[in-house]
Parts: structure tokens; C-alpha cells; sequence
């Protein structure tokens, strides 16, 4: 999910798959922030969801992965791809597990008994997982929500990054591309616009994206000079250097005539 409006970023963290098609296509997103992801045929293997052809379209989020049982009771330390573990990890929640195609566990829907956090860790127990050797099948599966892309967020300006890719990208009230994905970055998040001369990465901040709306399918840069184009009079200055330099060089020659 792409982060809130923020000093640094607008990004929320969870990533999600419409139609079992991954939408991460930056290639990292925040989700896979430290490890390796789950041991599975295809990254873009999202669980299975029902797929009848008048089903409505339907978004997978990524939003955890089970990195290591913790003691002997079934429990599991775990690694959070969400701004929100508090709402997503609640007594009663179901995911789907994604792991290797020769799991028990494979396509299988996990509910969640108890979410803690333990030493600053969060640690999770789940339905029918109950000592070390059941949660040791588990380990690194990730844990997948079904989530309607039609349905608002519940922060404040915040966004799913299948909700901005495809918007307009406007400067002055004028089209100059469109936003092909979202990179997530340490520092902060990236908006990729593809204009007529390429691909230009935008600090998805405050600052330079002031504003994005959804329903009007588009999105305000506000871009420093130089973002989309070069900086006025830069080709001035190079010149300027180009013809000192010259100078010096034949300034240099009569010195050496002398």
C-alpha cells in the first residue's frame, strides 16, 4: 500500500495483486523491506481466490510473512508489509498463505488467534498451528488479505499503489504523462511518470505532489526546475565554461611562445 501524505513520503506499505497479477512492478517493494520473500514458483503466484468470470475484480495485499517459530506453542515471529497491524492482525482475520507448491499448506487460508508484540517483535499465533513442529511448515509463507479496490482507505491521504498507477500527470493544469508504477525506496517513495522524452522519477513528498485524486484520475506536480527538462540557461553556462576554458588554453599558448 502506498504511505500517507507525509514530510518524506505518500506510499502505504502493503502491496497488492489485482486479479492475481502482481502490481509491484518496481521490482522492491516496502513490503519485502529486509528478506528474501517466501521460497514460492512466482512472486506473482498470489493466493487463489474464487475466479468465476462474473466474480467482481478483486485485489490480494501482501501484508506480512512469517519469518520464525517462536517457542514451542505454535507462535511466529513476524515481518510486517503494513502501516496498519493493528487493524490488518486482529483476532478472527483470515489470510492466505502463499508457500512452495509442495506445502500442505499450499492455497490454504490461515485465521488468526492472538497478535502480540513481544521485546518490540510482533509475534502471531494462529488456528490449528499449535507446537513448533506445525509452525516450522510455516516459516517464511506469506500472509496475503483480500482487499476491494473500490473501497476508500482509512487514512488520510493515502493511497494503494494500484490506485496511482494510471493516473494523469499534471503540471500547470497540463498533461505532460502518466504514472506507469511506484517505487519504494529507503528514503522515501518514488512516482515513475512516463512522459513523451521517457521516464521521470518523482519524490512522491508533499512538496512536489501537492495533490491526488482519485476520481478525477489524476495527479498535481508542482516539479523543481529541472525534474522534467533542464534547468533554464544550464546549456548558457556550459557554453560559458566551454569558450573560458578555450580562452585559458590559447592564453596559455602565447605565455609558452614567450
Amino acid at each position: 500500500m502506498v504511505a500517507a501524505f507525509a514530510s518524506t513520503c505518500l506510499t502505504k506499505t502493503e502491496m497488492s495483486t489485482e486479479n492475481g497479477v502482481s502490481l509491484d512492478v518496481s521490482g522492491r517493494g516496502a513490503e519485502e523491506s529486509a528478506s528474501a520473500p517466501a521460497p514460492t514458483a512466482s512472486a506473482s503466484e498470489a493466493p487463489a481466490a474464487n475466479s468465476s468470470s462474473d466474480s467482481a475484480p478483486r485485489t490480494q495485499l501482501r501484508v506480512g510473512r512469517l519469518v520464525k517459530a517462536h517457542g514451542l506453542k505454535g507462535a511466529f515471529k513476524v515481518e510486517l508489509y503494513t502501516d496498519d497491524p493493528d487493524a490488518r492482525f486482529v483476532p478472527g482475520a483470515v489470510f492466505t498463505l502463499q508457500v512452495p507448491a509442495n506445502s500442505p499448506w499450499h492455497r490454504k487460508e490461515i485465521t488468526l488467534r492472538e497478535f502480540r508484540w513481544m521485546n518490540s517483535h510482533p509475534v502471531a499465533f494462529f488456528e490449528g498451528v499449535d507446537d513448533r513442529t506445525t509452525a516450522d511448515e510455516l516459516v517464511r509463507a506469506i500472509l496475503w488479505v483480500e482487499q476491494d479496490p473500490a473501497a476508500p482507505s482509512n487514512e488520510e491521504d493515502a493511497w494503494y499503489d494500484h490506485q496511482l498507477v494510471g493516473l494523469e500527470a499534471l503540471r500547470d493544469g497540463e498533461v505532460i504523462g502518466r504514472v506507469v508504477r511506484v517505487d519504494h525506496l529507503p528514503a522515501q517513495d518514488l512516482l515513475i511518470v512516463k512522459t513523451s522524452a521517457g521516464e521521470v522519477m518523482v519524490p512522491f513528498v508533499a512538496a512536489i505532489v501537492p495533490s491526488v485524486d482519485i476520481a478525477a484520475g489524476t495527479v498535481t506536480l508542482t516539479p523543481p526546475p529541472g525534474l522534467f527538462e533542464a534547468v533554464p540557461g544550464a546549456d548558457d553556462d556550459e557554453g560559458d565554461a566551454d569558450e573560458a576554458a578555450d580562452a585559458a588554453v590559447v592564453e596559455d599558448a602565447h605565455t609558452d611562445g614567450a
